[in-house]
């Protein structure tokens, strides 16, 4: 299967299509006019800028990588048509290569048998995989941009968590009782 690498991008972003509770989740990276885009769920988005924020938390408190330059402005920018699915991501690896100073972000396709995470030799049967190469401020940017689009969704019920529907929802913390939007 194809290995879409991205060193660097020009554009890296996570996007959604659709309305609220029936949003689809994607990834795409960019140079040019070349375009990969792959569907995740909504809380590997989550995760993914979670997970993102620790490394490179990390990375600035044990080497003073990134401290010192601004983080770059959010992409708020549409996701680039035409919208193809390249692959439905399973496992997500996340790496810092310290002597380039780059996060490296690595999408794989869904599969029985994933590959080993960051692996230089790929099967041709093997699944798909994404790998991005990219900046300290080019991660942190992407972070913000991935937490807002997660979190523009329904709004969370306040007793159990659960995204409400414009009409509620059904709370198993109420006992089966209908909590309201609001």
């Amino acid at each position: 299967m194809p290995v879409y690498t991205y060193d660097p991008p020009e554009r890296f972003v996570a996007g959604t299509v659709g309305q609220p509770g029936e949003r689809t989740f994607y990834l795409q990276a960019t140079v040019g006019s070349r375009v990969t885009s792959v569907v995740l769920e909504k809380g590997q988005v989550s995760q993914l800028a979670e997970r993102l924020d620790e490394l490179l938390d990390e990375v600035a408190r044990r080497t003073g990588a990134g401290t010192a330059r601004p983080a770059a402005a959010i992409d708020d920018g549409p996701l680039d048509l035409p919208l193809t699915e390249d692959f439905r991501v399973g496992a997500i690896t996340l790496a810092w290569d310290h002597d380039a100073e780059r996060v490296i972000i690595e999408a794989q396709e869904e599969s029985e048998e994933p590959l080993e995470p960051l692996a230089e030799d790929i099967p041709d049967d093997g699944p798909a995989v994404l790998r991005v190469r990219i900046t300290v401020e080019a991660a942190r940017a992407f972070s913000r941009r991935a937490i807002q689009i997660v979190s523009a969704g329904r709004p969370p019920c306040p007793l159990c968590g659960l995204p409400l529907d414009p009409a509620g929802h059904v709370c198993p913390r109420q006992n089966g009782h209908r909590v309201g939007h609001g």
